[in-house]
């Protein structure tokens, strides 16, 4: 049934039992697909109704589907058409792991980042009412998302809008989950039927007219269905509230959200789902499948950057109560599920709050604490103002942990941590550290917890070819270390690009430096290296546009230094996605590139 449905008007034309025979369908073309592509498993096992439900209702691309992060959003590709390009998953010119506006007219929105999805759907709906069309607006946010500021935000004013909206809570980690069953199906039926909804606004509409009947009659309704149904929050805040229903249940599905389609003021519906529902290991541990990677390249034994950070943590925090470990909801990826069991009073998991994640270590640095942020570069641009005003502004000690910087592979634009060392490099009183392999990260863990001030270390995602990273070693501020002594060219590199300067620095016999520290630059060395080299190569896995290649020619600039510079690092694009090594080459960040440009 499957290889027949090329759009989503050839669902709309199967009974509901055809309709469960393709969900089905699609569950196991999933597990068979996502385990050789890689990608997030669990999440899209947990939408597959709901998904179909939806296209079965209503009529994408006129009708806007908002997907939170978009990382669910398989069975949505699956039915608008891109099924046979779905084995090109997260690869090199192949499909994207979220939803992208450039990909299919059916993605309404791009998405990578959490908690967007209620504004961006407000705006949609609100443009449909400007341009006077009966065009609907769907956001579909997960019960995770839900935890960042900005939902809350975007809630606030849906609340107070004449916007047709719908929200679909997908939520597959709350209590309330006891909730679902046949009383709650009925009632939500009930409660979402144009019969309920035509009758509550005339009778409010009479009791208007008496003021103490109508605030009784209010309340009471709140309170009654606040006993069944977790509404008040919802509908305090201006949403009519549906549910909670059973996300894996296609009939009560389709005919709550045929109810809901007649409707056209702001509501919000709530389905219960099990992450990773029909494939019983996911479902056990969603979190372990709830991305995964090829399974060709799950060879690599060597410990990652995030493995040697979270054994920094554990091995610090024995001896330093003062150390405070906070993530914003990146516990796992970030390499701290160790450090949360064996120093649980000292872990802080936030949730999808980032800029709360930065401002709340601030004020763990006032009163003598250590805090270390864990956090995805990509996801700390949510945070900048803080970084800026809470953290830099009153030089507090804090420091941060820039996971997944530079290049991070598959996961494309929306997670690659291009940026940082621009934006940081603008901020004073900041250090910022790149360490070219894990023991070095160590030892600048080392330094910057046992120094003052706010230090960022960056790093990339994966692993570096060091097996024995634990040092007690402090890394000297500031102090970059020439590796091999060459002649006339000398390779700037900065973190991981190490590897690659290393191999071209062999091939051409130049010198190669690991920098270590992007602010403060070693200037002292590169006085030095200006004095017997005529070429400089920096190489970076950051935007030339103000980075540390930037930082290199301001510094020549101002010293009157005349040695010939060209800088290597990411152009002035957003990035594809594509294997790391992929991506290094297209962009002229492996060792066969330094060899050109030292020819040009």
């Amino acid at each position: 049934m499957l290889n027949s449905i090329k759009s989503p008007q050839d669902i709309k034309q199967l009974d509901l039992t055809q309709l469960q025979s393709l969900a089905d369908e699609i569950r196991e073309f999933l597990i068979d697909t996502i385990q050789k592509t890689g990608g997030h498993l669990a999440p899209n096992l947990g939408t597959v109704e709901m998904t179909l439900a939806m296209h079965y209702v209503f009529d994408t691309p006129n009708d806007s589907f908002v997907f939170d992060v978009g990382h669910q959003a398989y069975t949505h590709k699956i039915l608008t058409g891109r099924l046979d390009k779905i084995h090109t998953l997260r690869q090199k010119n192949g499909l994207s792991g979220f939803t992208k506006r450039s990909e299919s007219a059916h993605d309404a929105f791009g998405a990578g980042h959490s908690s967007t999805s209620i504004s961006a759907a407000l705006g949609i709906a609100i443009a449909n009412n400007i341009k006077q069309n009966s065009h609907k607006s769907i956001a579909i946010i997960g019960d995770g998302a839900l935890t960042g500021g900005m939902s809350f935000e975007a809630l606030n004013h849906a609340g107070d809008a004449d916007a047709d909206l719908l929200i679909v809570l997908n939520d597959n980690d709350m209590s309330i989950s006891k909730n679902v069953g046949a009383m709650n199906k009925y009632l939500t039926k009930l409660i979402s039927g144009k019969t309920y909804s035509t009758m509550k606004n005339k009778s409010m509409g009479f009791l208007e007219k008496m003021p103490m009947v109508h605030e009784f009659a209010r309340r009471s309704e709140e309170h009654l269905k606040g006993m069944v149904l977790p509404s008040t929050l919802f509908e305090e805040l201006g949403l009519d509230y549906f549910g909670p229903i059973d996300g894996h249940d296609l009939p009560t599905l389709v005919k709550t959200l045929q109810n809901l389609k007649i409707q056209n003021k702001p509501r919000l519906l709530h389905i219960i789902t099990k992450k990773g529902f029909g494939l019983e290991s996911a479902e056990q541990d969603p979190c372990k499948f709830h991305g995964i990677a090829p399974a060709q390249l799950n060879s690599n034994t060597l410990p990652s950057y995030s493995e040697a950070f979270g054994s920094w943590l554990n091995n610090t925090a024995k001896n330093n109560k003062n150390l405070i470990a906070i993530t914003p909801a990146m516990c796992t990826g970030s390499g701290m599920s160790e450090f949360e069991k064996n120093f649980p009073d000292q872990y802080f998991d936030v949730g999808i709050a980032e800029q709360h994640a930065i401002t709340f270590a601030g004020g763990l640095a006032t009163q003598g604490l250590k805090p270390i942020v864990a956090i995805y570069s990509t996801f700390l641009q949510r945070g900048y103002d803080q970084l800026i005003h809470d953290i830099a502004l009153q030089n507090l000690n804090v420091v941060f942990a820039i996971d997944r910087a530079g290049l991070v592979g598959s996961d494309g634009a929306t997670h690659a941590g291009c940026f940082d060392l621009s934006f940081l490099r603008a901020i004073p009183n900041l250090t910022i550290m790149a360490p070219s392999d894990t023991k070095q990260l160590y030892e600048m863990l080392n330094a910057a917890f046992n120094s003052p001030g706010v230090i960022c270390v960056r790093y990339p995602r994966g692993a570096s070819e060091v097996e024995n990273y634990m040092s007690t070693e402090q890394i000297k501020i500031g102090r970059g270390k020439i590796i091999r002594q060459g002649v006339k060219t000398a390779i700037l590199a900065f973190g991981s690009m190490l590897t690659a300067a290393l191999e071209a620095g062999d091939a051409i016999n130049a010198s190669v430096v690991d920098m270590r520290f992007v602010k403060p630059l070693d200037e002292v060395l590169l006085i030095e290296l200006a004095k017997d080299h005529t070429h400089f190569i920096s190489i970076e896995d950051n935007a030339i546009n103000g980075g540390a290649g930037s930082a290199i020619s301001e510094f020549l600039h101002k010293q009157k230094i005349l040695t010939e510079l060209t800088i290597l690092g990411l152009p002035d694009i957003f990035t594809e996605q594509g294997t790391q090594a992929q991506l290094y080459a297209l962009y002229g960040l492996d060792a066969k590139s330094i060899i050109h440009a030292s020819k040009s």
